[in-house]
């Protein structure tokens, strides 16, 4: 299926990898071509999209860059970008293929029931990808290396102490500038290493992304808005016992769950500029939840839509995630841009669908590998969240967590 998608010029793949978390009732989504395309600069972008839907109501797959925070808030981003995805990109897909348990539903305007066939029969005859790495990356760069971003993460907590702020969320880029031989192929390597609730492999002409997120940014199902969150990270342990008591420890770290709370209450905020007033509610408290890589706290905040405003609203008003910031969202994102050396781009955004009746589901883009196969240009980043108590070494240490299956992925 996803073989057979990727001999398009734009794709979208959507996989869950068998965890409930989602509750999208399809364990994968793959929309394969364009009837029309929507690419556009941060300025008008989210009204852009509101007429997009509106004037076709149908399926839209697509992204939220992170710089569409000069739309948001009155910000801007002088960094250089090497990979270059648009700000906002979304297309109308001529193929639709929904993998439900035994069933493949596949849809598309004006398709009949014989190409539905002859598509069914063709993903069946494709072969699959190899997994091996025919081009590993020797060696990643970085624009922010230990030392200066031990700096950044004392300057930071400065700024917090001086009370600018109260939590940031600090990224760095590694980089390096090799052609990868298969996109797609290296999606399904770090699909295999990282598997996630809210996997994506995405290509938009010459650009990818290969991304093995667990976080939900935002989904709107009927009149139902729900944000969750991750804040507070442990890594795994090989023995049972240890990772049992690393399970434990990140439930009870103080600093973790007041980590958890900040962004809670962020979000809480985020979701009430479009919420029924008292529909606002955090339906779950620093849960604890196991991926390959990791453990991670997870909260779960609910809203009611309310009937005044148009799901792109919903979006608009949470963008960008409060997990990928801090607290409060407008300063922090001012110490992002003065503190980071590049654009995160598509990084700390969000990839997902729009439905024909206004629902939607989005992830955030974390545990990702971008490339721009132009240039070409390999892009990873990865980031911590800066608090007070925050010990700079153990925020390195948890980048270095974050990257590995990634670098895995890459041979690096």
């Amino acid at each position: 299926m996803l073989s057979w998608g990727n001999r398009f010029n734009i794709c979208c793949f959507l996989d869950n990898n068998d965890y409930r978390l989602t509750g999208s009732g399809a364990e994968a989504l793959l929309a394969a071509d364009a009837v029309e395309v929507l690419q556009c600069s941060a300025g008008t972008a989210f009204q852009q999209l509101k007429e997009f839907h509106s004037a076709r109501p149908g399926w839209l797959f697509g992204h939220l860059g992170y710089d569409l925070k000069n739309e948001t808030e009155k910000l801007r981003s002088t960094h250089p970008d090497g990979v270059g995805f648009p700000d906002m990109a979304f297309f109308r897909p001529r193929y639709l293929l929904q993998l439900r348990q035994n069933e493949l539903h596949i849809s598309g305007p004006s398709l009949t029931e014989k190409e539905a066939q002859e598509i069914y029969s063709d993903c069946l005859r494709q072969e699959a990808p190899s997994l091996a790495n025919t081009s590993p990356v020797s060696a990643l760069d970085a624009h922010l290396g230990r030392t200066a971003y031990l700096d950044a993460v004392r300057a930071l907590r400065e700024h917090i102490r001086k009370g600018d702020c109260y939590e940031v969320n600090f990224c760095r880029e590694q980089f390096a500038r090799a052609p990868i031989a298969d996109p797609l192929a290296l999606f399904l390597r770090l699909n295999v290493l990282n598997p996630s609730p809210f996997a994506a492999y995405y290509r938009l002409g010459l650009r990818s992304l290969a991304c093995s997120s667990p976080e939900r940014f935002l989904r709107k199902k009927g009149n139902t808005i729900i944000s969750q969150p991750i804040k507070g990270t442990a890594r795994r342990a090989a023995d049972t016992q240890a990772d049992a008591a690393l399970r434990q420890g990140l439930r009870n770290s103080p600093k973790e769950q007041s980590e958890n709370v900040m962004i809670v209450d962020l979000v809480r905020n985020d979701l009430s500029k479009t919420a029924v007033q008292g529909s606002v509610k955090v339906e779950e408290l620093f849960g604890i939840y196991t991926f390959p890589q990791v453990h991670h706290m997870i909260s779960t905040v609910t809203a009611i839509l309310s009937p005044e405003h148009h799901f792109t609203d919903a979006i608009r008003h949470a963008f960008p995630m409060g997990s990928m910031t801090g607290a409060p969202k407008l300063r922090v994102m001012e110490l992002i841009e003065q503190y980071e050396r590049t654009r995160r781009g598509l990084f700390s955004g969000a990839v997902g669908y729009i439905t024909p009746e206004g629902d939607f589901d989005f992830n955030v883009v974390i545990r990702s590998i971008l490339y721009n196969a132009e240039t070409p240009y390999i892009s990873i980043q990865t980031g911590s969240a800066i608090t007070f108590y925050s010990d700079p070494e153990k925020e390195w240490e948890e980048c270095l967590l974050k990257a590995k299956a990634l670098q895995a992925a890459l041979g690096a």
